[in-house]
């Protein structure tokens, strides 16, 4: 399919000219995904050895952050269809009228090219292949392949998501390592439960944009018990930071504390499966599972960044 097709394609249901305004530009940027992106990036870019220039840290992080809203942007160029047959995103910027769906194709392509571009040369070349990967992995193999077509969409299109600390971690050092990947994992593990809860509650809006999510195609039960699954290997795997030594020993308790509480939304998931409750259960973990990231992360970053007696953390200035 070429790319003029796929112009064409996203267009119809869209024709009309639309200039939106700058916050309809911003809505595209996914700036809560965003948020998340450059907060993981932080992490890994201070976990890197050797420090980096705090000017040039802080251009790393904007390129990677542009990147990530980059994505977001052709995402919902190309989801525009379905976007408009689900309640959660119909009131987005195209599927709105607000942006015209060839302005988002764009505004997309422009900020792809740049921010890639950007990186390598405030960074490095490698750090920037890695951001033009990523961009490329969330753009064309999830959301134009995997999304529409199999039920372990967010499974490997999560890979996408878990990216970025390795990202920072090649913009400081033009490397990635071992650490890295833990963090990697540590986000891959956490998407499947995370975005499986919500699609428990929303199975309907997906059936009805065709897009083959788990509740749809295996159903709400299949769907339980893969989210019990992902968890229970998920508590222990978020331990690895401590295990391994670049956390320390908040990271230890808040990671097995926050960790028994997922397990326990999880399993009230799994056993909890008609009415109303079992939604309320479903969004209780959704709710909580981004806490939980949050809060695994934010710790990580603290012990990188504060003077925490006893827990082995370097200042802020010695790793920037």
């Amino acid at each position: 399919m070429s790319l003029v097709s796929d112009i064409d394609r996203a267009d119809e249901p869209f024709a009309h000219v639309a200039m939106g305004e700058a916050r309809d530009f911003w809505a595209l940027l996914k700036p809560r995904v965003m948020s998340l992106v450059i907060f993981t990036a932080l992490v890994g870019m201070l976990l890197a050895p050797g420090g980096m220039n705090p000017i040039l840290g802080f251009a790393s992080l904007l390129a990677i952050a542009v990147g990530a809203g980059a994505s977001g942007a052709l995402n919902m160029w190309w989801d525009a269809d379905i976007d408009a047959l689900m309640s959660r995103t119909a009131k987005r910027p195209i599927p709105g009228g607000r942006v015209a769906p060839g302005e988002a194709l764009a505004f997309g392509l422009v900020l792809s090219v740049g921010s890639v571009l950007f990186l390598g040369i405030v960074a490095n070349w490698f750090a920037a292949a890695f951001l033009a990967f990523t961009i490329f992995f969330y753009v064309v193999v999830y959301s134009m392949w995997l999304k529409r077509w199999t039920a372990q969409n967010i499974v490997i299109g999560g890979a996408a998501g878990a990216f970025p600390p390795m990202v920072g971690y090649a913009a400081a050092t033009g490397s990635v390592s071992l650490e890295s990947f833990v963090l990697f994992g540590l986000i891959f593990l956490w998407t499947p439960p995370h975005f499986w809860a919500l699609a428990l509650v929303k199975s309907g809006d997906y059936e009805r944009a065709g897009v083959p999510m788990l509740p749809v195609v295996a159903g709400p039960d299949a769907t339980r018990t893969q989210i019990l699954v992902y968890t229970l290997v998920l508590a222990p795997f978020a331990v690895l930071p401590a295990a391994m030594g670049f956390g320390g020993l908040l990271y230890l308790v808040v990671s097995v504390v926050t960790g028994g509480i997922m397990i326990r939304d999880a399993v009230r998931v799994y056993r909890v499966r008609e009415g109303a409750e079992a939604n309320k259960a479903a969004m209780r973990l959704f709710g909580f599972s981004i806490l939980y990231l949050f809060l695994l992360f934010a710790v990580l970053l603290a012990e990188l960044v504060l003077p925490l007696p006893g827990l082995g953390a370097l200042s802020a200035l010695g790793r920037f």
